[in-house]
């Protein structure tokens, strides 16, 4: 942004003998968000929320394969039941929350996920776990994650202003990818010497610390004039077709719901075929997922570069095609001549690298295209759309794993991606290096 030239002297004072250009003021450093208090309090709170999220995410399978013998049919309606409140109330959050002070509502997600899995935590600790608990739990889970990742993605660019967005989201992106390499790895070294219900008391803690970072946070939000609210329906209806008409959005969208449903086919097999058919036990699974984190952040690390190298709106069709060689090298862990946490960590550095990439350029496009009060209800609708898939998608891969069985399934949600990156790839988006939106450069 270039800096107007000082103003010169009052009218009426004698100017200098001989008048020279006023030279323009050099323009401020940009500062890190490293030194924004408030958005360090948001930066702790999400990695501790990251931290026991990569840690549940490995105990409750297991607990789920190991403990209770579930199938892939069960796996499936597990992985459903985890996102299901996208589908169901995903649309409606996006107006609540544009009602609401979204610290609060961070806070309280938080604090109803850490009430949910301690209920969990004691039932499976005195003998009374069951799939049906596991499903409760999950989908009251899922409920409070609508509100939290809505509220989330909504409250950055007012905290720390839209020019700064993209580095926002870069630095939580690389804190999600350091709890993945963590996380995980702490896990599967845990559960050699704990059960897995002692893990997810450890999610319970870490959500309380969440809870209690984002409290401290002291930035005032101004809520809209109660006189300007309109009908429910009118507001919800105003997102979501923000997010249909916008071309370049529409076709993200398109990308990521598709790559979001045959993740889900995927996920509902994948700890199976790791610990049933290629016959890793649960720390080598954990050192597997650690290991496949570090591609994510490495994606976080890079993605400033490559969008100035690529351009942002061609960084976002590049990073998406390569989503299926990623995926596609999971099931070629059964068959090709290395060993399976090799190709399997490959598969995962390749894939995750590539999905944060595609989420920092994306997300930052969304939250500086769209208006300020519409953000709630955008980034609900984009939600609703993309996660929506993803129960259709646990159950598919939980019906396929009963049919086909685990390899084919992964096979298929391979070939998923490739269909995933197709929106993007046939888009202007691969001639641009600019997105609308994008900030002036300082």
């Amino acid at each position: 942004m270039s800096t107007p030239a000082p103003a010169g002297p009052p009218l009426g004072a004698p100017g200098p003998a001989e008048p020279r250009p006023a030279e323009p003021e050099a323009p401020a450093p940009r500062r890190s968000l490293a030194r924004h208090p408030d958005f360090r309090r948001l930066w702790v709170g999400d990695a501790f929320g990251q931290l026991g999220f990569q840690l549940t995410g490995i105990a409750l399978p297991v607990l789920a394969v190991r403990d209770l013998g579930a199938t892939e049919w069960q796996m499936g309606l597990l992985t459903a039941a985890e996102t299901a409140a996208f589908l169901v109330i995903g649309l409606p959050t996006g107006a609540w929350v544009d009602r609401m002070r979204k610290r609060r509502v961070l806070i309280t997600a938080d604090l109803v996920r850490a009430a949910t899995l301690a209920v969990v935590v004691a039932l499976a600790l005195t003998g009374h776990a069951s799939m049906a608990v596991l499903y409760a739990g999950a989908l009251v889970m899922s409920v409070a994650t609508v509100f939290f990742d809505v509220a989330h993605q909504s409250y950055v660019p007012g905290l720390v202003g839209l020019a700064h967005v993209g580095e926002g989201n870069a630095k939580l992106q690389a804190t999600q990818s350091v709890a993945g390499v963590a996380g995980p790895a702490l896990g599967g070294a845990l559960l050699r010497v704990v059960v897995a219900p002692v893990l997810l008391a450890v999610n319970v803690v870490t959500y309380l610390v969440s809870a209690l970072a984002l409290s401290r946070i002291r930035t005032v939000e101004e809520l809209p004039a109660r006189e300007h609210r309109r009908p429910l329906k009118d507001e919800i209806a105003e997102g979501l077709a923000f997010v249909v008409r916008q071309p370049l959005l529409r076709r993200i969208v398109a990308c990521t719901a598709i790559g979001n449903l045959f993740g889900a086919v995927s996920t509902a097999v994948v700890v199976i075929f790791a610990l049933r058919e290629l016959g890793l036990d649960e720390a080598a699974y954990g050192t597997v997922l650690s290991a496949s984190a570090v591609g994510g952040l490495l994606g976080a690390v890079a993605s400033d570069r490559l969008v100035r190298w690529f351009g942002e709106g061609r960084v976002i069709p590049l990073s998406a095609l390569a989503f299926a060689p990623g995926a596609a090298l999971t099931p070629l862990a059964a068959v090709l001549p290395f060993p399976p946490q090799a190709t399997l960590v490959a598969g995962g550095v390749l894939f995750y690298g590539a999905v944060v990439v595609y989420n920092v350029a994306q997300v930052s496009f969304r939250q500086r295209v769209c208006p300020p009060p519409l953000l709630g209800r955008m980034n609900a609708s984009v939600r609703f759309i993309v996660w929506g898939t993803t129960p259709i998608g646990g159950l598919l891969g939980g019906w396929l794993g009963h049919t086909l069985g685990a390899l084919p399934t992964l096979w298929i949600a391979a070939g998923g991606a490739v269909v995933a990156s197709l929106p993007v790839l046939l888009s202007p988006l691969l001639r641009m290096r600019e997105l609308p939106g994008a900030p002036e450069p300082r």
